[in-house]
C-alpha cells in the first residue's frame, strides 16, 4: 500500500511523527542525531544564522551553550554570517563539524563565493609583530591586542576578543577568519 500523508503533506512514518511531536510541544528540544537533522529539515525546521536566538542554536547537537551565545552576541553586533564557514570561523572550530548542520541552517545574506583557505593566528599567544601581518590590524591594534592580553589575561572566545578591544561588528567580520582561540 502507498504511504499516507497527513494534513501538511508528511508522509505518515512513525519516526517523523514522533518528532514534529517533540519540536511542536517542546521549544528546546535538542536534536539528538544526524537523522532527526533529516527529519527536522524534512519537516521544515530551519535556524537562520543571522536572527537566531540562544535556544535556536541549542536545538543542534553538538553545540554548547557558550557557543550559542556567541554567535548571537556576534550577529547583535553587526557581524553576518553568509554561510556555515562563517559559523565556524566565529567558533574557531572546522566547518567539517558543522556540516551535519547544513540542512538545518538558512542565511539571509548567502553569499556563493567560498572563503579562501587563511593562516590563522591566537591573539593569545601571538606577537605584536604576527598580529601586524594580519589585513585590519596595524601596529598600534597589534599592540593593544598584546597590551589587553598583559593586562586582562588570556582572550576566552571571539566576543571577549570584541568586547575588550572595542572593535565594531564590521571588523570582527573580517577578522575572524585570522584568529583562533
Amino acid at each position: 500500500m502507498s504511504s499516507i500523508t497527513m494534513n501538511n503533506w508528511l508522509p505518515l512514518n512513525l519516526k517523523l511523527q514522533q518528532l514534529r511531536a517533540k519540536l511542536v510541544n517542546d521549544p528546546y528540544y535538542r536534536l539528538q542525531s544526524g537523522e532527526e537533522i533529516q527529519i527536522a529539515a524534512q519537516l521544515g525546521m530551519r535556524i537562520d544564522a543571522n536572527q537566531a536566538t540562544v535556544d535556536d542554536w541549542l536545538r543542534l547537537p553538538g553545540l554548547s551553550i557558550h557557543q550559542g551565545r556567541s554567535l548571537v552576541e556576534l550577529s547583535r553586533s553587526g557581524v553576518k554570517f553568509y554561510c556555515i564557514e562563517d559559523i565556524a570561523a566565529a567558533l574557531s572550530m572546522p566547518v567539517q563539524r558543522l556540516e551535519p548542520l547544513k540542512p538545518l541552517i538558512t542565511f539571509n545574506y548567502y553569499d556563493d563565493e567560498s572563503i579562501a583557505t587563511t593562516i590563522q593566528v591566537n591573539p593569545n599567544t601571538a606577537t605584536v609583530e604576527s598580529l601586524a601581518k594580519i589585513p585590519l590590524i596595524d601596529l598600534s591594534l597589534a599592540a593593544a591586542v598584546v597590551e589587553n592580553r598583559l593586562k586582562a589575561g588570556s582572550y576566552r572566545n571571539l566576543v571577549d576578543f570584541q568586547q575588550r578591544l572595542g572593535l565594531s561588528g564590521e571588523a570582527i567580520a573580517q577578522l575572524m577568519y585570522y584568529l583562533r582561540f
